[in-house]
């Protein structure tokens, strides 16, 4: 796991308390695109399960996800695709 991904997987358990979270650096799959960079951790797959997004629409988990990882962003981080529920609502997946 790299530098950015250790970052993102920290500051995530310790905002979140996650029930799983899984992420995954896509960088190699944007390259050539906006915000691609050698040796990649500029392009993430997160997929979280916690508590903490009861109650809170998809957007607004998403933005928790967002101002959790600002640093992340602001040091060149260009993008994530999320996946943000509930244990309930991932349960539910089957």
């Amino acid at each position: 796991m790299g530098k950015v991904a250790k970052a993102i997987d920290n500051k995530l358990r310790m905002a979140f308390a996650p029930a799983r979270l899984a992420i995954e650096d896509e960088s190699s799959r944007h390259r050539g695109h906006a915000g691609w960079r050698e040796g990649g951790e500029s392009h993430f797959r997160v997929e979280i399960v916690s508590q903490a997004f009861a109650g809170h629409s998809r957007v607004a988990r998403q933005r928790l996800v967002y101002a959790t990882l600002s640093e992340e962003f602001a040091a060149g981080l260009h993008a994530l695709a999320l996946t943000t529920l509930t244990p309930e609502e991932d349960a539910s997946r089957g």
